[in-house]
């Protein structure tokens, strides 16, 4: 086994100078060992990096928008480089890689300057690693006011939530329907996100029930904290009270929470909500223990949406590479959703889009067990069916309403359905069990319906 390589960096900081101690001075050193110290050059060099990137921050770069697609690619061509010297550990080309790419990225700027900004700081932090104190300014999340406000932003603008919600709860509210002796209905949702899914879900419901033959509705819901729960059950205890003929209840649970037992009540239909969870477990063991857990549950239906990709190694290049041509597509078609000197799209690309970035980035995870992030669809079909599930075929309402979601939230360009290109598409796949959502060439998010094998 060969011995693991420390990046080395030596940075000194000189205090002010202390007029009651003369001659005195200060160094704090932060080291990210490379088994040699770096060059007063070098030193400087990082230093001038984090003053440029902080200049690049507070810089308002209207006027730095490419002119042509050409300079776009070459600031995708500088990501690439930088990233591979990143990966070799060459900390000197990488300083410089990353210099270059501060003085033309821009965080309002063109589609390419804003997602290279924020690729460029993951870059960065992967580059200090977790000894500096530096990876933590970068790598600091936004408060959960922050991240609330842009998860809003991001839901009315764009139709990338929308399209994953509608779609699961259409698969949900017709597996209800189907189960004629009941009017119970059961989420156990995995990831509750706020709950923005759930009030269109009452809404579909409540038009099925009268004051005298109320429907039920009961959400077992994961959450990051309490606190968070606690603001989700506030906003969706309140919207049920407008539905006098729906019976709600709403059990908030922290995710990771053991011995979770979910009790089944008599007549009633159990869904199972898996929208964009899975691939937040990271490992595979963990994936396999919740669908272990889910099958477990015996429920009619489970929908699982996921962000799909073509990475088929969790190693540092190829999830940079599958990390960068996916959120290349997202931050494109949000100019489609806003205007470019937008608050809430520096709100979105900040605070929610650019912390994915970092997050994907610096997983620490590149052995077999690690799951990569942006996977293709049939690898998820595989591991539902090897854990005891088969696919459901997507209704066609189910489809004519995601058409139909494409149609009211498009903007400029003109939506696309089946092998067309431009602006959002929509269409079916694996023989209409599955609905993908793409931005022009690039699948998004995929939408599937499952449940278990009939013994």
């Amino acid at each position: 086994m060969e011995e693991e390589e420390f990046l080395t960096l030596r940075l000194s900081i000189a205090p002010a100078h202390d007029h009651n101690r003369e001659g005195k001075r200060k160094r704090n050193i932060i080291e990210i060992s490379n088994y040699s110290s770096w060059s007063d050059e070098e030193e400087g060099k990082i230093l001038g990096l984090l003053q440029m990137r902080e200049r690049m921050l507070k810089a308002d770069h209207h006027n730095k928008r490419q002119d042509t697609d050409a300079k776009g690619l070459h600031l995708i061509h500088s990501l690439l480089i930088a990233a591979t010297s990143v990966n070799e550990k060459n900390a000197t080309s990488g300083v410089e890689n990353l210099r270059q790419l501060y003085e033309h990225v821009s965080l309002r700027g063109d589609s390419v300057q804003r997602v290279a900004a924020y690729f460029a700081d993951a870059l960065l932090a992967h580059l200090l690693t977790r000894k500096s104190p530096f990876y933590d300014a970068i790598m600091k999340p936004p408060s959960p006011s922050e991240a609330f406000s842009a998860f809003t932003s991001l839901y009315k603008a764009s139709p990338f939530f929308q399209f994953a919600h509608f779609t699961a709860n259409q698969a949900i509210l017709e597996a209800f329907q189907r189960d004629a002796s009941s009017r119970a209905l059961h989420v156990v949702d995995f990831d509750v996100s706020y709950g923005f899914q759930w009030p269109s879900l009452m809404q579909s419901l409540s038009e099925n029930a009268t004051p005298t033959n109320k429907i039920s509705l009961r959400i077992t819901a994961f959450g990051p904290h309490m606190e968070e729960i606690q603001e989700t059950e506030s906003r969706l205890v309140s919207f049920a009270k407008g539905f006098c003929n729906l019976v709600f209840e709403f059990h908030g649970l922290v995710r990771g929470s053991k011995n979770v037992k979910v009790k089944k009540r008599k007549n009633e239909t159990v869904a199972v909500n898996l929208v964009f969870h899975l691939t937040s477990l990271k490992t595979l063991s963990k994936i396999s223990e919740t669908l272990s857990y889910v099958h477990s549950l015996k429920p009619s239906v489970i929908v699982l949406v996921e962000q799909e990709g073509k990475c088929s190694s969790n190693k540092f290049l190829p999830r940079f590479m599958e990390s960068l041509h996916q959120f290349a597509a997202i931050f494109d078609s949000l100019d489609d959703c806003l205007p470019l000197d937008s608050a809430e799209r520096l709100s979105i690309e900040r605070d929610h889009l650019g912390r994915e970035i970092r997050s994907v980035i610096n997983y620490d995870g590149d052995d077999e067990e690690s799951c990569p992030r942006f996977e293709k669809m049939e690898t998820w079909s595989g591991r539902m069916e090897r854990r005891g599930f088969v696919g459901v075929e997507q209704s066609c309402r189910a489809v004519m309403q995601a058409k139909l979601l494409l149609k009211i939230r498009s903007h400029c360009c003109p939506i696309k359905f089946d092998g067309e290109n431009g602006g959002f598409r929509v269409f079916e796949r694996e023989n209409g069990k599955a609905i993908s959502l793409g931005w022009q060439d690039r699948i998004l998010i995929t939408a599937s319906s499952w449940c278990s094998a009939v013994s």
